[in-house]
């Protein structure tokens, strides 16, 4: 994916024209350089330069191939060069080798879109240009529509062009530009393949030109959480359909864990061979860390493994779930104990879905940041400074929060991708989750208790054991739960309307994939920064502790 800056006159790299002939690239282009005071460059007036010919005429003495081959090599090098705005043909960007070439420069690309009988009347009169000779216009607009709009849908920017004066859309343009704010883009760095997370607004919109260049094929289907559906599902297959992906089929899927199971997973993977997917139809999950798991674990298993992309909905899979390959569904044992790692080929995170989330929700995806904050360090006296803002919806904070939780499971992740590690590596991520795994079975994923919910209440009893087993200072888990209580969430056993079973609470804990032959294994809190893995646990510990916090015996 391109990670190209957010333009503004005087920065570096060029403003790329990109559209159908009659746009206007070459009027707009000449209006706006003198805007942004850059130089302005039409690359077909540059191309007849260099060629000493017409385009017409190197149609006709060398074909479109060599053609393409001088247009491409022709923008390469004035992209090279300093910053500029650059109209293209009309041809240029449908071209993939071209294409490329500009999506690798420092540069922001700009497609003026316009509607075809705008565009009709504007080309009248262009039958010089090699596509209109002996041509009826309107015929070879609609061809050339149809086959050149799914490319440039792939352009960063998109301004709809009306048949108002060129200053007016001009200035539209130029307004566009300078508000555009490229989402920010992280690589998961590992052996086999790597992927990248993009986080920013209006990604689900742009869903088909992120995921263009990434996916083998431009076919899909959309699983998609019941109640998200509503109010996202129709504006990523709008995104997906304008870069000419076809949607073979969309599931929607109840809300809640208890979707995480094996009748759901057997309709999902059902649907999907009914629909004729190949190894190469992309799987879309849009919802939450239960979408994401459960279709991640339909595409890890249906044809023996489907092209993945995570488009979570909530804070909590924004933050955490959407990123590192774990997938898998729930059994009445335990919470993800059928599952596979399966990673993605893209994340992408749009921040403008989270206002549209519960409150509820907001606040439990909040106990994976500071899960994070708390292996990380410096994140967590961040998440106590401007935790309360970003629930309260400051939406820099919140893309804060999103980017830098997925800049720390990102790199532990590159460095542990199965969980190997002997000591720390991605064990480190399960900080709280011991606990929080067993609330949640025990509570019967009713959606009761909302995973980031049970994990807030596994930050703090994983503090109070530290304190128990001398690991960390006794003023832990009073920072911890009042930072969590300072965010809405529950941070006690006792704030729970529930009583539960220590006996029982602890039984889960050892069927969890974490503990070793039996044996509880914890990840524990040093301080802030300094989390570790401790095994064999003495079980009485643990259900003293439980006892003292409100379980029963």
């Amino acid at each position: 994916m391109p990670t190209n800056p957010a333009p503004s006159p005087g920065r570096a790299g060029a403003i790329v024209l990109v559209g159908m002939p009659g746009a206007g690239k070459t009027s707009i282009g000449r209006r706006l350089a003198v805007r942004l005071g850059l130089p302005f460059v039409d690359a077909d007036a540059e191309i007849e330069a260099a060629a000493g010919l017409p385009i017409t005429e190197i149609f006709a003495r060398y074909g479109e191939a060599h053609f393409r081959d001088g247009e491409r090599r022709v923008i390469a090098r004035l992209l090279a060069g300093p910053p500029l705005v650059l109209a293209t043909g009309g041809g240029a960007f449908a071209d993939p080798a071209t294409r490329a070439v500009i999506k690798a420069a420092p540069c922001t690309t700009v497609w003026l879109r316009c509607p075809l009988p705008v565009l009709l009347r504007r080309v009248a009169g262009r039958e010089h240009r090699p596509m209109f000779l002996n041509q009826d216009p309107a015929a070879v607009l609609e061809r050339l529509a149809a086959a050149r709009y799914p490319f440039f849908a792939e352009a960063d920017v998109i301004v709809d062009c009306t048949d108002e004066t060129p200053e007016a859309t001009t200035r539209r343009v130029e307004q566009a530009l300078l508000s555009y704010r490229p989402p920010a883009r992280l690589q998961v760095a590992l052996s086999r393949h790597s992927y990248g997370i993009a986080i920013g607004p209006g990604l689900l919109a742009r869903a088909g030109a992120e995921l263009a260049d990434i996916l083998p094929a431009r076919r899909c289907v959309v699983v998609a959480d019941a109640a998200v559906a509503p109010l996202h599902l129709p504006r990523l297959c709008e995104g997906l359909s304008a870069a000419g992906f076809a949607i073979l089929a969309e599931f929607a899927v109840p809300s809640g864990e208890a979707s995480k199971s094996f009748a759901e997973y057997q309709r999902l993977a059902e649907g999907m061979l009914a629909a004729r997917v190949d190894r190469r139809t992309a799987v879309i999950a849009l919802g939450g860390g239960v979408i994401g798991d459960l279709a991640g674990f339909a595409a890890a298993t249906v044809l023996r493994g489907l092209p993945l992309v995570q488009c979570p909905t909530t804070l909590l899979s924004q933050v955490d779930s959407s990123v590192g390959g774990k997938t898998g569904i729930n059994t009445p044992q335990g919470k993800n104990l059928i599952g596979a790692f399966h990673q993605p080929r893209a994340v992408l995170a749009d921040t403008d879905v989270l206002s549209t989330l519960p409150e509820r929700e907001l606040r439990a995806g909040w106990a994976e940041v500071a899960k994070h904050g708390l292996i990380q360090g410096p994140l967590w006296e961040w998440c106590e400074a401007h935790g309360p803002a970003a629930i309260a919806g400051d939406a820099e904070a919140l893309t804060h929060a999103v980017r830098e939780s997925c800049r720390l499971k990102a790199a532990i992740v590159a460095g542990d991708e199965f969980e190997e590690a002997p000591e720390g590596g991605r064990a480190l991520l399960n900080l709280g989750h011991t606990f929080g795994h067993a609330l949640e079975a025990e509570a019967g994923f009713d959606g009761s208790l909302l995973h980031g919910e049970a994990v807030a209440i596994g930050l703090g009893l994983a503090a109070m054991l530290s304190v128990r087993l001398g690991l960390c200072a006794a003023h832990w888990p009073e920072r911890v739960t009042a930072h969590l209580r300072a965010i809405g969430l529950p941070a006690r056993l006792r704030d729970l309307p529930r009583r539960f079973s220590a006996a029982r609470l602890v039984e889960r804990m050892r069927a969890d994939k974490k503990a070793r032959a039996g044996a509880l294994r914890f990840v524990l809190l040093h301080e802030a920064g300094d989390c570790r893995t401790v095994e064999g646990v003495e079980e009485a510990l643990v259900r003293d502790l439980l006892e003292e916090e409100g379980c029963a015996a």
